[in-house]
């Protein structure tokens, strides 16, 4: 039987786990200045990310999510709509509110920022990384996606 690996000492653990913290910024840091979208404010972009994900949305739902008057939220929306990006129409379900969607611009601006980042990540992985190390990357992903996951 192989012997199991032993136990992290918790100071080398803790060392390493800031370490990581630090990482991964500076990696989010690398990848946004990667992005087609890096022209744009974070409530801007934060308005890109929600629609990709939910599809619509209200100024006054956007506005809560990002912890933000809906004022504020209606100029960041309104800059969005001014260079046709984003765009609005009735509620079905009630004529007085508006729902946000992106037009096709605003989707491609946000397809074309994910490819330029993804395209810098795999370039700088196979360059600076061996086979064995891409593997281990790709092994690592389920465990931080685990982190990423945890509840409190």
């Amino acid at each position: 039987m192989p012997d199991s690996p032993s136990p992290i000492d918790p100071d080398e653990l803790w060392a390493a786990l800031g370490e990581l913290r630090g990482l991964l910024g500076r990696l989010q840091r690398r990848l946004r200045s990667q992005s087609e979208l890096r022209q744009f404010n974070t409530a801007q972009v934060a308005v890109f990310h929600h629609l990709i994900r939910h599809e619509d949305a209200t100024v006054a739902e956007l506005a809560q999510v990002e912890h933000m008057r809906p004022q504020s939220m209606g100029a960041v929306v309104a800059s969005l709509q001014a260079l046709g990006l984003v765009q609005g129409r009735p509620d079905p379900g009630d004529g007085r509110k508006v729902l946000l969607s992106l037009t096709a611009a605003g989707r491609r601006a946000v397809h074309d920022s994910r490819a330029s980042r993804d395209d810098w990540l795999l370039a700088a992985v196979s360059r600076l990384c061996s086979p064995q190390e891409q593997a281990l990357l790709v092994q690592a992903v389920p465990l931080l996606a685990r982190l990423a996951d945890a509840e409190d």
